[in-house]
């Protein structure tokens, strides 16, 4: 081989190499190309974003409707349910009776008490009316006495004899002042077999029957009043300073959003819950309630501070 030959050779090789060396480089310089183009990292803003920020100035909290007078009516005593005045969904008044219990046995016993209170307020007259008697007999033994016509023994015999009828009339009196607390303590637990209304309002419920037996604490009946309407709800402690008594806010229900409401604050606990870092108030409906009823859920929705 000619020596030009031998020095060709390797500079065709290098030549190779450098070629086969381009064309690795070139899918790298085509995806850096290309790479600006994509931006992946770019996120448009949404169109609805100044709707959230809307919504988020004002604080929605949903609390059930309560109304102050609301109670479960119990037995006083025990006894069997005799009759039954009212049912679920009555409207009654204050003291309507709504239940009567067995109370013959009661009526028997007070009848036997008044019958003793009498006994004694007798036997009471019995004794004044003697107690006269020994009083006069005590002064007309003075006068014997100062006229010298009986010793000083029957004088003072005279004059204790008096004196211990008093201490007798006390005694009778006594006896019938605590007949007639035990006559009194009678009628009153008759008074408890009658179950009354303690309000007016709805007997929401009844939870009892005729002849049934309960006892001392059962529960009868569930007497809840109409109104005023109100609801109980918290707020965080960032609102202390500013809500106000009488400040109002709309209340709404969530399954009936044409139906809207104004509510007045008129209690603000004047504490904050350490647990729970919030603050309680009192609000109640401004207005006609509408289709509103107590234990409804309602939303009320109070400005957020910024």
């Amino acid at each position: 081989m000619k020596p030009c030959c031998k020095v060709l050779l390797p500079l065709l090789f290098v030549a190779a190499l450098v070629g086969c060396g381009d064309q690795k480089e070139n899918p790298s310089a085509a995806q850096a190309a290309s790479a600006p183009e994509k931006k992946p990292e770019t996120v448009p803003v949404p169109a609805s974003k100044p709707a959230a920020e809307t919504i988020s100035d004002v604080l929605s909290i949903t609390a059930p409707l309560v109304v102050e007078h609301q109670v479960d009516v119990t037995a006083q005593r025990d006894g069997i349910i005799a009759t039954i005045s009212v049912d679920t969904g009555a409207r009654v008044g204050t003291s309507t009776v709504l239940a009567q219990l067995d109370d013959r046995q009661l009526k028997a016993n007070l009848e036997a008490q008044r019958a003793k209170t009498r006994s004694v307020a007798a036997d009471l007259k019995n004794w004044q009316a003697e107690g006269e008697v020994l009083k006069a007999d005590y002064i007309r033994a003075q006068r014997l006495y100062d006229e010298k016509l009986i010793a000083e023994e029957q004088l003072q015999h005279a004059k204790y004899k008096a004196e211990s009828d008093q201490w007798d009339i006390l005694r009778v009196t006594e006896q019938l002042n605590t007949s007639k607390q035990e006559e009194h303590s009678l009628e009153l637990e008759l008074e408890k077999t009658r179950i009354m209304a303690p309000f007016g309002g709805l007997v929401a419920r009844r939870y009892v029957r005729e002849g049934q037996s309960v006892a001392k604490g059962d529960r009868l009946f569930w007497v809840t009043a109409e109104g005023p309407l109100r609801v109980r709800f918290t707020l965080p402690e960032k609102f202390i300073g500013r809500v106000k008594k009488g400040q109002q806010f709309s209340l709404t229900v969530p399954d009936t959003a044409s139906e809207k409401h104004d509510v007045k604050i008129i209690e603000i606990s004047p504490v904050v819950d350490p647990s729970s870092g919030t603050i309680e108030l009192l609000a109640e409906l401004a207005g006609n309630r509408g289709e509103l009823r107590p234990g409804m859920t309602v939303a009320v929705h109070v400005p957020n501070p910024r």
